[in-house]
């Protein structure tokens, strides 16, 4: 099996402008679509044509396009930062049965879908910027228009006891690919009751 963090490392990279971006009250409804465009033409030519694509050869040639859910800055959230105090190393497990360790940091909480949801945000025991945060999350269109096994996200704090959450830039694990990537898998805190209607869609195989 191919490892974990080259999963994490790479498609990090795929969506650093995500991670890296703040937006703004000002930020026009054009601008914001335009810069979430950016960032899904940017992943499309990652795994269409980097070395370090998850498809091997024979995907790679008949691969035309990801599939999305249309933009819809509802599924942008502000959520509230609420740190955990006794930080412990959590041992996530991987879809091949290995694991691998992140720090259980914070939760952020936040209203969607008629409710308020609360997701564990992890980070990887070896960040070095401790406002990047690792995000991964299942909800009720995994499995279905959504692969099975979660969705992630790279979300870094953007305020005291703020954190902004776009799930429009949701995407898929390398494993949703391949099945010869191991991938972490959401942790049960992070199995949401809601439909996430944002995001990446399954991969079409």
């Amino acid at each position: 099996m191919k490892s974990s963090h080259i999963l994490i490392v790479v498609v990090s990279f795929v969506v650093l402008a995500a991670v890296a971006y703040m937006f703004t009250a000002a930020e026009s409804p054009e601008a914001y679509n335009e810069k979430v465009e950016k960032e899904r033409e940017r992943q499309f030519k990652f795994i269409k044509f980097n070395v370090e694509s998850p498809l091997n050869e024979e995907q790679r040639r008949s691969f035309q396009l990801l599939t999305f859910y249309d933009i819809n800055p509802l599924y942008r959230v502000k959520a509230r930062l609420i740190p955990i105090e006794n930080k412990k190393v959590r041992e996530v497990p991987l879809t091949d049965g290995s694991k691998e360790k992140y720090i259980e940091h914070s939760y952020a909480e936040f209203e969607l879908g008629g409710q308020t949801n609360k997701l564990l945000l992890l980070q990887s025991v070896k960040e070095t910027d401790m406002r990047n945060f690792f995000l991964a999350f299942a909800d009720e269109t995994s499995g279905k228009e959504t692969y099975g096994g979660g969705r992630f996200l790279n979300v870094r704090q953007d305020g005291k006891n703020s954190i902004t959450i776009d799930f429009n830039l949701a995407y898929n694990p390398y494993c949703a690919y391949n099945p010869d990537y191991a991938c972490p898998l959401p942790p049960k805190e992070n199995l949401m009751t809601i439909a996430i209607e944002a995001g990446e869609k399954n991969y079409d195989k």
